[in-house]
């Protein structure tokens, strides 16, 4: 019996180990020739690629609503209007193409006619420096004026436009 408990503790930390092995894989992002961006857990052969940390950035699963303590997007730059019918602000939005939940918030901007400057995290250098100064931790990151919403669902999304 004690040897059959020994034999368990040794698989038992066997899988242990190789587990801990495949939660440390790396993953890697290459373009090919027609433009198409791809994801592997192995390099391409004969083509540049990048290692992508993918505990960095995911797409938040929920909308909440944070204090902004950047100046990424201040209502005093002058773009901010007022009409008689409608209050129109400037609306900034840090996304990226992978993101499901970015491509519905534009999706919504546009059929609404909500004007928005769009900053893709992974291919402007602007939308990575201000991802960062935004400390940031998922897509998409949508400012308002001096608000900020990390996420996106409408409730949210009107309760910081409309007031």
């Amino acid at each position: 019996m004690r040897h059959m408990q020994q034999l368990y503790k040794i698989i038992f930390f066997s899988l242990l180990i190789g587990l801990s092995f495949a939660a440390n894989a790396e993953v890697y992002k290459w373009v090919d020739k027609s433009g198409r961006i791809h994801f592997s857990d192995q390099p391409p052969l004969n083509q540049k690629s990048e290692n992508i940390e993918l505990d960095e950035i995911v797409t938040y699963s929920s909308a909440v609503i944070v204090k902004n303590d950047s100046s990424l997007n201040e209502e005093s730059d002058g773009e901010n209007r007022s009409t008689k019918n409608s209050r129109r602000k400037k609306v900034i939005m840090y996304s990226a193409t992978w993101c499901g939940v970015c491509t519905t918030a534009k999706n919504y901007f546009n059929k609404n006619k909500i004007p928005f400057k769009e900053f893709d995290i992974d291919k402007s250098r602007k939308g990575k420096s201000d991802f960062k100064k935004l400390k940031a931790r998922g897509v998409p990151v949508i400012l308002v004026g001096k608000k900020r919403l990390n996420g996106f669902n409408i409730p949210k999304f009107e309760s910081i436009y409309r007031s």
